[in-house]
């Protein structure tokens, strides 16, 4: 006969499910801090092995030795670092606060670029200091990030009007469109695109308005397309990839075959056969394609799976906050970036023509890097701004990452104070207009004329005495 159980003791809880385990590490206050660094650091450190194994063939042709594009993507990160920890420790409101001088700036170096850039692979869009160089759409693009979101706060409560949600967002957006376009770079200017729609999205324009702009971006797209050859023979590449397989086609379709030569865990890390001139640009803009031929397709769903974390973590930070500037800034670099990476894998795969955009933090190319790690310590910075963070912070100390960090105490959002009306003395009584032939009596007060006196004083009276004052002014 079983043993029933005693009534005052407590049955032993069983193991719990990976799922309730997964539902309270996601309630932690923190759990979005902790999730930029992770995806940050495995996006950081993925980027430097495929860098140095995808560049090293150019690398000891160009250079004599496999190192040479490896220690310029090592000092790019070594800047992006310190950038990422500047970013951790700025508080929000200062950023917000330089947002407008940053536009300033961006829009500034644009049009210097024009005049005094570097002229690299058919672009000026290129500062070149010794043998580091520098990209300014990369720094213009977040500069239109936080002003745009400065700009779109201060007007949230007019934003039902179209004059007020698209000026001055949308002249600013075209001005810096033109200024990319005219170095040119197709690219950053489809990546910039992409910053005043997720603004605009986030900030709740109607879709209607979404509609327009997209019709109007296919159509500019399409004007650009047909306006530069190279831009040409990218559509048709990507159209009829094999009319010209050794031409216009080339990159498109060795992309596939590297991916098609890993299989699903790949050939190993250093023996991708792509990178022997057969896939130009290889570690750059087609970096996903070695990452499938040497990892193979566990590998492409690590990448894909590290980007689908960022967009959530991301959008958890955006819906978890209450400043209204911190949301739209957290979730507008969000898209932007995951976008960006879908745009790369998109083209290397085929379902996107060729655009030069490179993957986030994985490609080689300093200067995205660089602006990259800025945007991930600025949505570091905001994880620790959440209310629920700010509280266990402020209650329970600094966690382990913050101390090894020195970062300061997060500060709690406080809404700016509402403008009390200036309480307004009560206007003077009016003096009534002095009227002919009637007189004045007394200081800020008209006499009463006799008749209408005498009026006055009949209303008391009996009926029959105020039908014979009646009859006797109608005598008069």
């Amino acid at each position: 006969m079983p043993r029933r159980a005693e009534p005052g003791r407590a049955r032993r809880a069983g193991p719990a499910s990976p799922r309730a385990v997964l539902t309270a590490w996601l309630a932690r206050p923190l759990t979005s801090f902790h999730l930029v660094l992770a995806v940050f650091g495995l996006l950081t450190a993925l980027g430097l092995v495929m860098v140095y194994s995808a560049s090293s063939i150019e690398s000891l042709a160009n250079g004599g030795t496999t190192y040479v594009v490896f220690q310029k993507q090592l000092i790019y990160c070594g800047v992006g670092l310190v950038l990422f920890w500047v970013a951790l420790r700025v508080p929000p409101r200062v950023m917000r606060r330089l947002a407008p001088l940053a536009m300033l700036a961006g829009v500034v170096l644009l049009v210097l670029v024009l005049f005094v850039g570097k002229d690299i692979n058919g672009t000026r869009s290129w500062f070149k200091i010794g043998p580091l160089s520098f990209q300014p759409v990369e720094f213009a693009k977040v500069a239109f990030v936080m002003w745009g979101a400065h700009i779109l706060v201060i007007k949230r409560a007019l934003l039902d009007q179209y004059r007020h949600l698209l000026v001055p967002l949308l002249p600013a957006a075209l001005l810096m469109f033109a200024l990319v376009m005219m170095q040119p770079d197709l690219g950053g200017t489809i990546a910039l695109g992409v910053i005043p729609l997720a603004l605009l999205w986030f900030a709740g324009a109607p879709l209607r308005l979404f509609a327009v702009m997209s019709l109007g971006a296919v159509s500019g797209a399409l004007i650009l397309g047909m306006t530069a050859d190279y831009r040409m023979d990218r559509i048709t590449a990507f159209l009829h990839p094999e009319a010209d397989p050794e031409g216009k086609g080339f990159q498109a379709r060795q992309a596939l075959y590297a991916l098609g030569e890993g299989g699903f865990f790949g050939k190993g890390l250093g023996r991708a056969s792509s990178k022997w001139d057969y896939l130009p640009n290889v570690h750059n803009d087609f970096i996903f394609a070695i990452i499938g031929e040497e990892l193979g397709f566990v590998g492409c769903m690590v990448v894909l799976g590290l980007f689908a974390t960022l967009a959530y973590v991301g959008l958890r930070i955006a819906a978890r906050n209450t400043d209204p500037w911190i949301r739209l800034v957290a979730a507008t670099v969000t898209v932007w970036l995951v976008s960006q990476a879908a745009f790369n894998i998109g083209y290397v795969v085929g379902l996107l023509p060729v655009t030069g955009l490179t993957l986030p933090l994985i490609s080689s190319g300093g200067t995205s890097v660089v602006t990259t790690m800025l945007v991930f310590g600025m949505l570091a910075n905001f994880a620790r701004h959440e209310p629920e963070a700010v509280s266990a912070l402020r209650s329970q100390g600094q966690d382990r990452f913050s101390r090894w960090l020195r970062l300061p105490m997060p500060d709690p959002y406080r809404p700016p104070a509402r403008r009390a009306r200036a309480h307004r003395p009560p206007a003077p009584a009016r003096r009534p207009p002095h009227r002919a032939g009637r007189p004045t009596g007394g200081v800020g007060r008209a006499a009463v004329h006799p008749l209408d006196e005498r009026r006055r004083g009949r209303r008391g009276a009996p009926p029959e005495q105020r039908r014979r004052g009646a009859a006797q002014g109608g005598q008069r």
